[in-house]
This record gives C-alpha cells, sequence and structure tokens, in this order.
C-alpha cells in the first residue's frame, strides 16, 4: 500500500506566504516525478509544479516566480514554497507521485487527499 500525505495548507490574506508539504509512505520501490495540482471551484485540476527525481522542475505559467517546488529523496517528500499569493491561487492543492511500489515494475499514478489553501482578506 502506497499513500500520499499532504499537509501545511490553510487560509491566508493576498501576497502572504504558505508552504506545502507531501510524504509518500508504504511499499515504494522506486518514486519519480512528484508534482502540485490544484483545482478551483468549478474549474478542472491544473498542473501547478512538478519536480524529477534529478531536480529538473516545470512551473505553470501563473505560479512562475511566485512558487518554489522541491524535494527529498532520501524523505520521500516534495515541498511547494508559495509566496505572493493571490485570491485566484484559491483551490484544493493535491500532491502526486510516479510511483513503482514493490512487486511492481512500471510507474503508477498515486494522488493524496487534497489541501485546501484559501487566500482571502
Amino acid at each position: 500500500q502506497v499513500q500520499l500525505v499532504e499537509s501545511g495548507g490553510g487560509l491566508v490574506q493576498p501576497g502572504g506566504s504558505l508552504r506545502l508539504s507531501c510524504a509518500a509512505s508504504g511499499s515504494i520501490l522506486r518514486i519519480g516525478a512528484m508534482g502540485w495540482y490544484r483545482r478551483a471551484p468549478e474549474k478542472q485540476r491544473e498542473l501547478v509544479a512538478t519536480i524529477t527525481s534529478s531536480g529538473a522542475t516545470n512551473y505553470a505559467d501563473s505560479v512562475k516566480g511566485r512558487f518554489t517546488i522541491s524535494r527529498d529523496n532520501a524523505k520521500s517528500t516534495v515541498n511547494l514554497q508559495m509566496i505572493s499569493l493571490k485570491p485566484e491561487d484559491t483551490a484544493v492543492y493535491y500532491c502526486n507521485a510516479k510511483i513503482v511500489p514493490y512487486g511492481g515494475s512500471i510507474y503508477v499514478d498515486y494522488w493524496g487527499q487534497g489541501t485546501q489553501v484559501t487566500v482571502s482578506s
């Protein structure tokens, strides 16, 4: 069994900062790319940022320069540092990881349960 557990969401004023964390645990053989996605009310889920196992990153244009994704391979964690938050960043944020579970041979997509980020005054 593989689990992704997120933490760090909450309510913040415009211009504020938040840090999201996600930890993978369970029967994991290998972790590939990890990332964060979000779904705002009445919108489709969208990519926020991804990071490969070697550290290459990719960001949505809307968050470039404000969000920073990082990971700790030894701890199987991925983080998202968010600054200069805007009301339009309000969404449920989901952690994603491509994982080969023990006994498997291909990468499988795993998702966290989601954490709410609300940017409002």
